[in-house]
């Protein structure tokens, strides 16, 4: 599942979430996303990769989501929204 974003958007980040299924902070995360504007490519583990391959690409991170900006790994939603307000991708403030 792909979500495009707007068009518009001034920022070309390659944004991929690894996620599975159930997973309420994953849903968090991809919603992070929305409201930043940014495009992102979500990649469901055991149905786009294996759980082998999850493994193997995160050996010291077992936990869901996992999230990947322009090939660095950040880590889960709280290291993502970390990563998002330090970049001045969203504020602190809540709208």
């Amino acid at each position: 599942m792909i979500y495009l974003g707007e068009l518009h958007s001034p920022f070309l980040m390659d944004i991929k979430i690894y996620t599975n299924v159930g997973c309420g902070y994953c849903a968090k995360a991809k919603e992070l996303c929305k409201r930043a504007d940014l495009p992102y490519t979500e990649v469901r583990v055991g149905r786009d990769i294996s759980t082998v391959e999850f493994r193997e690409q995160f050996p010291q991170r077992q936990s869901y989501p996992q999230i990947v900006i322009d090939g660095e790994q950040i880590g889960g939603l709280v290291d993502a929204v970390k990563y998002f307000v330090d970049n001045k991708l969203i504020t602190r403030e809540s709208k």
